[in-house]
């Protein structure tokens, strides 16, 4: 499709519940679809509790009504697509190893483009971003998918504008999330969008998890997101975690490595996907989250024991990673707070 489905403005809310779609399909994954469920539930639930009645009405939605068997073998009972004449407030389309074989659905596809000009907003958990660009809905918006897939992503839909970071991001009236758990964090900041701060925060209390985590897809190590498919650069990842002080210039990492400078360089991005110098500051980032997060350390210590040298240096990287200045990070995040 060359245009986006027309996807109704976020209006104030109107009579509660509201009614929550979410799309499985089989081999979707059970996470994607259970995690965005919890945190509506819970939200009844408190409201319950309070004396206040239900703001959500969540209902598993597929092609077909029945048993929609998930990527991990446990099966979902899921209602059958809600037809036009149904009211869809929000319509989340869950991920899983299962959604490329949907994309050529041309009935679900159909279903979904048709159902998303009809609702207030769209939503996708981790690879549901493919089902929705598939729909149409995904051309000039800012989008995520789970960190694995955003370049495949990016490539089938290039009028997307990819962003591999967010944990979730908002265009709009449409919101994409990163990997699996992702889905939580969508889900609670929907619920903070529509009944406000105080109850996405009671949700997020409830079920032990941050309102909002810091920074990107923050729930993969550096580490990981650095492997290529023989992860021939492991034990120099390993060694450089272990050596954040040590001299990391190209020469002495290619050095390090067995090649030349300029071989390693290039098979160094052709596997990793980005440069040394790229990959060196996510692990040191990473490492000076871990220490003001589990220790007192002064920060100055801090940005010399991650091989930052100086103080702002560190600064500025927490500035241009996740908006927040060290000490911000510490005082939300450290376990000692």
């Amino acid at each position: 499709m060359t245009k986006n489905p027309r996807i109704l403005p976020n209006p104030p809310l109107g009579e509660l519940p509201l009614a929550v779609a979410i799309l499985a399909y089989p081999g979707v994954q059970l996470l994607d679809v259970a995690g965005p469920l919890q945190v509506f539930a819970t939200a009844n639930d408190l409201s319950a509790d309070a004396g206040r009645s239900a703001p959500y009405r969540v209902s598993v939605v597929a092609e077909r009504a029945g048993s929609v068997v998930t990527s991990s073998g446990l099966a979902l009972t899921a209602e059958g697509l809600i037809p036009d004449s149904g009211s869809i407030d929000t319509l989340i389309v869950a991920g899983g190893r299962g959604v490329d074989a949907q994309l050529d659905n041309a009935g679900l596809v159909s279903w979904l483009s048709g159902r998303a000009a009809l609702s207030r907003r769209v939503a996708s958990v981790c690879t549901g971003a493919f089902l929705v660009g598939a729909a149409g809905l995904l051309n000039g918006r800012r989008v995520v998918t789970h960190w694995t897939r955003c370049a495949a992503l990016r490539a089938r839909y290039p009028k997307a504008l990819v962003e591999a970071d967010p944990i979730f991001i908002r265009d709009g009236a449409l919101w994409t999330s990163a990997g699996v758990t992702a889905g939580i964090d969508l889900a609670l900041a929907l619920v903070e969008a529509d009944l406000g701060r105080e109850m996405s925060l009671a949700v997020a209390r409830h079920l032990v998890v941050f309102l909002k985590r810091p920074g990107g897809q923050a729930q993969f190590s550096t580490a990981l997101s650095l492997q290529g498919g023989d992860d021939r650069f492991g034990r120099l990842h390993a060694w450089i975690t272990d050596n954040l002080c040590a001299d990391l210039t190209i020469p002495a990492l290619a050095d390090r490595a067995g090649m030349s400078p300029r071989s390693f360089a290039r098979h160094y991005r052709a596997d990793t996907g980005r440069s040394p110098a790229e990959a060196i500051e996510g692990i040191r980032f990473e490492a000076a989250r871990r220490l003001l997060e589990d220790t007192d350390l002064p920060v100055k210590r801090i940005a010399e024991r991650c091989g930052f040298g100086a103080e702002e240096t560190l600064r500025r990287v927490f500035l241009r990673r996740i908006a927040a200045t060290p000490g911000e990070y510490r005082r939300r995040f450290a376990a000692f707070a």
